[in-house]
């Protein structure tokens, strides 16, 4: 009982001293711009999820207008596939491979490239049963929302990564 204590102890000790800490409460970086703007339509599922999430992460504002922004994130492409992925005896589908792909890049107020074309690929597997069709449907929607909501966070990261 008492090493574990000594144990505990020590290892919260050297996370301290090796400068480890938490982020904030909210988990957002604030990002190098005070404005940007995404280009993607405004119905855009990714691009609403982008721009809530920007807004909450501090001080940057997203603009309507392109001429006002010191940076500017292009969606260049966005994809979700499905895939086979194995079958059962009766040659019938049993599980599927979810793909969904951004390409994106981020561009500068005076036209110079801050990030070049970058592709994020994320995949989910999903199995299938012909019994439950409405539910898989259902599931493979909450999968896609699922893998947009980690695009979106990784494009943060990037961002929080770049110089203005």
């Amino acid at each position: 009982m008492k090493r574990r204590a000594i144990l505990a102890l020590s290892t919260a000790l050297m996370l301290s001293a090796c400068g480890f800490q938490l982020r904030g409460s909210n988990g957002q970086a604030t990002l190098p711009f005070q404005t940007i703007y995404i280009g993607t339509a405004e119905t855009s599922p990714l691009g609403i999820e982008l721009r809530r999430y920007i807004r909450a992460s501090g001080d940057t504002a997203v603009v309507t207008d392109q001429k006002q922004a010191q940076a500017t994130i292009e969606v260049l492409n966005e994809a979700r596939e499905k895939a086979t992925l194995t079958l059962n005896t009766q040659g019938r589908v049993r599980e599927y491979s979810l793909y969904y792909r951004v390409k994106f890049r981020v561009m500068g107020n005076k036209g110079n490239e801050l990030l070049a074309p970058t592709e994020l690929v994320l995949k989910r597997d999903i199995s299938f049963n012909e019994s439950q069709v409405i539910a898989k449907e259902k599931e493979e929607e909450l999968l896609y929302r699922d893998m947009q909501s980690d695009v979106v966070q990784q494009i943060l990261r990037r961002l929080t990564a770049l110089k203005a």
